[in-house]
């Protein structure tokens, strides 16, 4: 398969979303998003487990003004591995508008961590998913964890609800502000009462340093749009922890199998989870500042 055939399961991300209904506040930042390629000026991994549609840095800036959102995080995807090419090149192109969030390895010379960091880079993404990327020792992750503090990264943390009590002692000993995506993953089928959540709810209780994003309701859902199922979890999580939650799109949606959702809706999902002014002000634009933007306080 060339770089350029995408898997023939692939969904293409919506090519019309709705205008939302719900209006996005000043400042707000979709601090959730990527982009693949586009290829062949940006190639995606060879060890790549997906090979994804072409979504470059200009479609992502059109999807921003169309939604009404003001910056972006980006976060590396997994198609690119530790090649952040096409990272770096989005974050230039918006200069202030976007940050980003990298994916490097124990062998990272300091050179292109300040490279990496003078684009807009902000973060450092650790993925513990086992079908998206083969396994890396915990000693590089803390490895690479203490190198990035002298940038004042923060870490981002993907895993399964199922991981959550393996990875904790190791979460727990991470330097600086850890944010993990999408909630832990937890499997909405069973509840929010349910021991599993109850163990990430606990987590963020007794870890100050540790955020969330109220993301991606489309891959939580058992019941499908408008994805009902998911909202006690999201609601559970901004009431208790208002300070460190951050929303983003997700776009292009990787790895969307049985259905590509609307980012329309998906802007008029927060105001079901963030039910004051307050909490979206702070979900969307004070809190990603805060972590992000923190130069310019």
């Amino acid at each position: 398969m060339s770089e350029q055939e995408m898997d023939p399961d692939w969904l293409v991300f919506h090519p019309e979303p709705r205008k939302p209904d719900f209006v996005l506040p000043a400042g707000a930042v979709d601090a959730h998003c990527h982009v693949f390629g586009p290829s062949p000026e940006f190639p995606f991994a060879p060890e790549r487990k997906y090979t994804p549609c072409n979504a470059g840095k200009d479609k992502l800036f059109e999807l921003r003004d169309y939604l009404g959102f003001t910056r972006n995080v980006i976060v590396q995807a997994t198609c690119h591995g530790k090649d952040n090419r096409a990272l770096a090149d989005a974050c230039r192109t918006a200069g202030d508008l976007a940050r980003g969030v990298a994916s490097v390895g124990a062998d990272v010379g300091r050179g292109e961590l300040v490279g990496m960091h003078e684009a807009g880079v902000r973060g450092v993404r650790f993925n513990f998913v086992k079908r998206l990327v083969d396994a890396t020792p915990k000693e590089a992750f803390v490895e690479i964890a203490d190198r990035v503090q002298e940038f004042d990264w923060s870490i981002v943390v993907y895993f399964e609800a199922a991981d959550l009590e393996e990875l904790e002692p190791f979460l727990v000993k991470l330097p600086g502000i850890v944010v993990v995506d999408h909630m832990g993953r937890p499997d909405v089928t069973k509840g929010v009462d349910h021991p599993d959540f109850e163990r990430f709810v606990r987590l963020m209780a007794e870890n100050e340093n540790i955020w969330t994003k109220v993301t991606c309701p489309e891959r939580l859902t058992a019941a499908g749009a408008p994805y009902d199922d998911v909202v006690p979890f999201c609601r559970t999580i901004v009431d208790r922890f208002e300070d460190r939650v951050l929303w983003g799109t997700d776009w292009p949606h990787p790895n969307m199998k049985s259905h590509m959702p609307d980012d329309g809706a998906l802007v008029d999902y927060i105001p079901r989870i963030a039910r004051t002014p307050r909490q979206q002000e702070k979900l969307l634009v004070s809190n990603p500042a805060r972590l992000y933007w923190a130069e310019e306080s």
